[in-house]
């Protein structure tokens, strides 16, 4: 993002700060619309990427064609709703034809649509499409375990729920057995 664009950000902060009945010009509060501006745009920088960028190439032959599963990979979003944090794990299955994909790629592709206001059943969606975009897998299974500080800071106020989500794509879709297997090599069976 440009300076202009985090000025910008650190006004609409300002005026936040002001409207919720805070004095901005109070010494702790000084530089926090900057920070809160520069913040949210990290929050946010997945809308500054692309995935051909992400992946950058990292796709390579292979004769593997049994299950590789990315695990307990950390996840920080923000909904779309209120604007304030879900956090959870991913994980991320695929069953290659003929091509895997860097370990570490998975991981910045959840982080790629992570960062972008999102939902947790688009963002499962776009995590599974974006892998079976990359690498034409066989399969691809998603599964999201995140808890909602939406639900946990403010309306109905349940601290220990979390949501799950998943996206099954291909054999993952197609095949009990597949899907059994994923579950449980992620123990959510």
């Amino acid at each position: 993002m440009s300076e202009e664009n985090i000025d910008g950000l650190a006004r609409c902060y300002h005026e936040i700060i002001t409207r919720v009945g805070e004095d901005v010009s109070r010494e702790g509060l000084l530089k926090t619309p900057e920070r809160a501006a520069k913040a949210i745009e990290f929050l946010t920088r997945g809308y500054e990427q692309s995935l051909e960028e992400i992946v950058n190439d990292a796709v390579f032959p292979s004769d593997n064609d049994e299950m590789v599963i990315v695990k307990d990979i950390e996840l920080y979003s923000l909904c779309e709703h209120h604007m304030l944090p879900f956090i959870g794990k991913v994980h991320v299955a695929y069953l290659p034809d003929g091509k895997v994909i860097g370990l570490s790629k998975v991981a910045r592709i959840v982080d790629m649509y992570a960062r972008r206001l999102q939902i947790q059943e688009q963002l499962t969606t776009q995590i599974a499409l974006a892998i079976e975009r990359v690498i034409g897998a066989k399969g691809v299974g998603v599964i999201i375990e995140a808890s909602h500080l939406c639900m946990m800071m403010r309306g109905v106020q349940k601290q220990n729920s979390v949501t799950t989500t998943s996206m099954m794509l291909g054999t993952f879709r197609e095949n009990q057995s597949t899907r059994e297997e994923f579950l449980t090599l992620v123990k959510l069976r």
